[in-house]
């Protein structure tokens, strides 16, 4: 097991889950936050801006996985390293977008 193989498909979780939530609001002609609005993060970037970025982590998402080692989806290691970069940027993006979409809300019923 090679240790940068591992960092590369962290790594690669991180920016194919961050390519999620920028491509589909852009498709969807949303504006959304982006690293190019002002303030970063925070401001919203326009649908095109959006799908761009969104593409642009996929393909960076690709090549680290794909592009780096020789991933194999059925070594243990491979897929946990994947899937830590995914969750671990998904919940940092509920917790992020949360605060500008009503997501970190606890609704009561």
């Amino acid at each position: 097991m090679n240790w940068t193989w591992i960092v590369s498909y962290f790594f690669g979780g991180i920016f194919a889950a961050n390519a999620i939530p920028h491509f589909v609001a852009g498709a969807m002609g949303h504006p959304f936050q982006s690293p190019f609005a002002k303030p970063p993060g925070k401001g919203l970037s326009s649908s095109t801006v959006n799908v761009v970025w969104g593409f642009f982590n996929a393909v960076a998402g690709y090549l680290l996985v794909e592009h780096v080692g020789a991933f194999d989806l059925r070594a243990t290691s491979h897929i946990l390293a994947l899937g830590l970069g995914v969750l671990l940027i998904s919940v940092a993006h509920a917790r992020h977008f949360g605060q500008f979409h009503g997501g970190n809300t606890p609704t009561r019923t």
